[in-house]
C-alpha cells in the first residue's frame, strides 16, 4: 500500500479539565481548537464523558462553531450519548469503553462481545451521515466484529505498545502493523492512539495503512513547557518524517 500523508487529530479534553479544575471558562477548549488549526492539525476530538469530567456539553457546539476542522466526538453506547451525537451531527464518533471510576479509557472496546448492544448505535449513528469509529485492541476478532457491524472505521488502543520496551514493545508494533493491514484490506480504515509521544510515535506513524493518530494528554502537557502550538508542530513533524 503506497504511504499516504497521516492526519492529526487532537484531543483537546485536558484543556477542559484544567479549567474544571478551578470552575470558570479559562483555558478555553475553543481556543485550544483554534490552535490545532493553526499548528497543522486535521481533526479535533472531544471525550463527552458520562460525569462530565472534562469536555461539557455546551463545549460541542462552541467548538463546531468556532473551528472549520472536522470533529471526532468520543462516547460511550448509551443512549443518552447517542442522542447527543445525533443532535450535533459531528463528522465522526468514536465508540468506547467507559468506565466512571477509571482514570483514561484503559483498553479497547470489546466489538465482539458487544455486538447486539453496538449494532443498533452503529446504525443509527451511519443513518445520520456520522463516520462511525470503534476504539478496540489490534485484534483479528475486534477487526472481525467491526466489519459484521458495519463500521467504516477502527482505531486501535495502542496503550500496549506505549507502555512497552524492548522486544515486548517490538511485539506490539508488529501486532499493529499486522492488524491495520489487515483492517485496510477488509475496507476498514485503521486508526490509532493511545500514549503516544515524541519518543514513540514514529514507529506506529510509519505504519503505511494508518491514516490517521489521535492523540491528546500528552500534547497538552508538554504545552505547558513549549506552548500548545509548538507541541502540536512537533508531533506533526515527527508523523511526517516517518512517512
Amino acid at each position: 500500500m503506497i504511504s499516504h500523508r497521516l492526519r492529526l487529530g487532537v484531543n483537546i479534553d485536558h484543556v477542559a479539565t484544567i479549567r474544571n479544575a478551578r470552575g470558570g471558562d479559562h483555558p478555553d477548549p475553543v481556543r485550544a481548537a483554534e490552535v490545532v488549526a493553526r499548528a497543522g492539525g486535521d481533526g479535533i476530538t472531544c471525550h463527552l464523558r458520562e460525569d462530565r469530567r472534562h469536555i461539557r456539553d455546551e463545549d460541542l457546539a462552541r467548538i463546531q462553531a468556532a473551528s472549520a476542522l472536522p470533529l471526532n466526538l468520543e462516547m460511550a453506547a448509551t443512549e443518552e450519548m447517542l442522542e447527543i451525537a445525533l443532535r450535533h451531527r459531528p463528522h465522526a464518533a468514536c465508540i468506547v469503553p467507559e468506565r466512571r471510576e477509571e482514570r483514561t479509557t484503559e483498553g479497547g472496546l470489546d466489538a465482539a462481545g458487544q455486538h447486539n448492544r453496538l449494532a443498533p448505535v452503529v446504525a443509527r449513528l451511519s443513518d445520520a451521515g456520522i463516520r462511525v469509529s470503534l476504539f478496540i485492541a489490534p485484534d483479528v476478532r475486534q477487526i472481525e466484529a467491526a466489519m459484521l457491524l458495519g463500521a467504516p472505521v477502527v482505531e486501535f488502543h495502542t496503550g500496549d505498545y506505549a507502555h512497552a520496551e524492548g522486544e515486548q514493545q517490538a511485539a506490539q508494533l508488529q501486532r499493529l502493523s499486522d492488524m491495520a493491514a489487515l483492517a485496510a484490506k477488509n475496507g476498514i480504515e485503521p486508526h490509532a492512539g493511545h500514549g503516544l509521544t515524541f519518543d514513540n510515535v514514529q514507529p506506529v506513524a510509519a505504519i503505511p495503512q494508518l491514516a490517521e493518530l489521535n492523540i491528546g494528554h500528552y500534547l497538552i502537557g508538554e504545552a505547558i513547557f513549549c506552548g500548545l502550538e509548538a507541541s502540536i508542530m512537533r508531533m506533526r513533524e515527527l508523523m511526517d518524517l516517518a512517512r
